[in-house]
């Protein structure tokens, strides 16, 4: 209990000083000279794209046959359970990647790009209905790409995605992330089911997926906040982690796509 208090002490005491430095924002703004900046995470979600926009499909290597590499997007929404946190409803997710035979027979890949817009953490800052209602100790989590794929299957292995999560709120700095630096979330979705064809041409495959068995560091550069962003989100997580994803797949041949 006491352990707990001093918790919830200390947590209170970070959001009563980020609360009182963003009330004294505009106070110390006054008569300057330079342009407001956008509010802390104004510019970090992205739009989610169609799904079958292939704008974002990468440059494949050169030497390689176009009409045997094909542009791949993938998207996808679902649930996601960070520690002790469940976000249950996952913003769609758009990925897009390249793969094909290398000149020498092995097998290659391309990444592309993620776009997706961010998820929001029932409860906010403060894990409350009065959080949720408030703008200021609001919480999502946006997702990046941590920097390293495999999406080559084997079975109902979907192979390896890396994540960080980006926690947005506008009482935590930019660099506030989850799975930052050389410690991103690695998933390795298992498939769910049989996959469907839902369409020919285009050709285009209903899929589901789970992952349950990835880990969850804890957050960092999240300032005075940090302790309290770990303490909600039950961060760091060895076990009690879940991604659930049903989504669609796509794709074309290079030689299909339109020149570059």
């Amino acid at each position: 209990m006491k352990t707990t208090s001093l918790r919830l002490g200390a947590a209170a005491l970070a959001v009563a000083a980020a609360l009182a430095t963003v009330a004294a924002a505009p106070a110390l703004a006054a008569g300057a000279t330079t342009a407001r900046a956008p509010a802390a995470g104004a510019a970090i979600a992205e739009a989610p794209v169609a799904p079958y926009d292939f704008s974002g499909c990468p440059d494949i290597p050169a030497g390689v046959d176009a009409a045997r590499w094909k542009c791949e997007v993938q998207t996808a929404s679902g649930s996601l359970r960070l520690g002790s946190r469940d976000v249950p409803a996952l913003a769609p997710m758009t990925i897009t990647f390249a793969e094909g035979p290398m000149p020498d027979g092995g097998k290659g890949q391309v990444w592309g790009s993620l776009r997706g817009g961010a998820s929001t953490v029932p409860g906010g800052l403060l894990g409350n209905a009065s959080a949720d209602r408030s703008p200021l100790l609001g919480l999502s989590l946006q997702p990046e790409y941590g920097g390293l794929s495999d999406f080559y299957s084997v079975g109902d292995s979907m192979g390896l995605f890396t994540l960080r999560y980006r926690a947005v709120s506008p009482l935590l700095p930019r660099g506030c992330v989850i799975g930052g630096g050389d410690t991103p979330v690695e998933i390795r979705l298992k498939r769910v089911g049989d996959s469907e064809w839902v369409s020919k041409n285009p050709p285009v495959i209903k899929w589901a997926a789970v992952d349950t068995a990835f880990t969850v560091p804890a957050a960092t550069g999240c300032g005075p906040m940090t302790r309290l962003v770990n303490d909600r989100l039950g961060l760091p997580a060895t076990t009690g982690n879940k991604i659930t994803l049903s989504g669609e797949y796509t794709f074309r041949t290079y030689d299909q796509l339109p020149a570059r």
